[in-house]
């Protein structure tokens, strides 16, 4: 049986929906037809973008909250049974001292970024893998392969948790589901309010000088031609190159080492 393609789902719960990538997104799936459903922290926001995305469904959820996640998750899927596809989107980016380290901040930071994505997917994968077709896709950064970032330690880190977990999880999931994907998406520096937090919140918006930065019409673009590609990994702008990268100096050997792997 070969494997369904990525964009073959009906219906995508997207985490952080609401603004930036998500949004653009959701926006993106909409045209193709698609239904999407949004998740955020701001019930506000969340009315806001509801009927700009074909009054997509919203439910307000603080996703690092995790006790919070499976009566959700319940819900959705009771009132959304055609839904295939899980966008582990939202996340936040903080400014952290490691020699004066803010355990609260850096502890909420691991929650929305990390411990979100794994309940999340955890708990929607006996649902999705119940669809003719099921799809999760982790939103990491191309700062989890390249820690550039000195003032985001956290950040870094958790986004390196998503790379590494994206690639065993699709491994782990190919093998006991054929009808599901995991897909990964890569985004460089891309314009939008991640930097709230910052001195400078507006230090990724390539219109106000920052060159390196995809404006998020560039970085969609990208993105758009991954899925229509059916690519595993999805990066955009100087995120390609962070991909082939690792391709070349760890993809071969990670699939020498999982090679004989087999579920019990």
């Amino acid at each position: 049986m070969s494997s369904p393609k990525i964009l073959d789902f009906k219906c995508a719960l997207i985490t952080g929906g609401a603004g930036g990538l998500g949004y653009a997104m959701a926006e993106y799936f909409i045209s193709l037809g698609k239904k999407v459903i949004i998740v955020g922290r701001t019930e506000e926001k969340l009315k806001e973008a509801s009927p700009k995305l074909k009054n997509a469904p919203y439910y307000p959820l603080d996703t690092g909250k995790v006790s919070e996640l499976k009566p959700i998750v319940e819900k959705i899927t009771k009132e959304h049974p055609e839904l295939d596809c899980l966008i582990n989107n939202a996340g936040v980016q903080r400014p952290l001292d490691v020699v004066n380290m803010d355990l609260e901040k850096a502890d909420n930071e691991i929650d929305i970024n990390i411990r979100g994505p794994v309940h999340l997917a955890t708990l929607l994968l006996p649902h999705l893998s119940k669809q003719k077709v099921g799809v999760i896709i982790n939103v990491s950064s191309v700062l989890g392969f390249i820690p550039y970032s000195v003032i985001n330690p956290v950040y870094n880190g958790t986004k390196s948790f998503i790379h590494s977990w994206s690639v065993v999880q699709r491994k782990q999931i190919s093998l006991a589901y054929p009808n599901m994907r995991v897909v990964e998406i890569v985004p460089p520096s891309v314009g939008t309010d991640l930097h709230r937090e910052r001195e400078n919140p507006d230090d990724n918006k390539k219109h106000l000088g920052a060159s390196s930065s995809l404006t998020i019409e560039e970085f969609m673009d990208d993105v758009s031609k991954g899925f229509e590609n059916d690519q595993n990994e999805i990066g955009a702008g100087p995120a390609h190159a962070a991909i082939a990268d690792w391709h070349e100096k760890f993809g071969s050997k990670f699939d020498k080492a999982t090679a004989e792997f087999k579920r019990k």
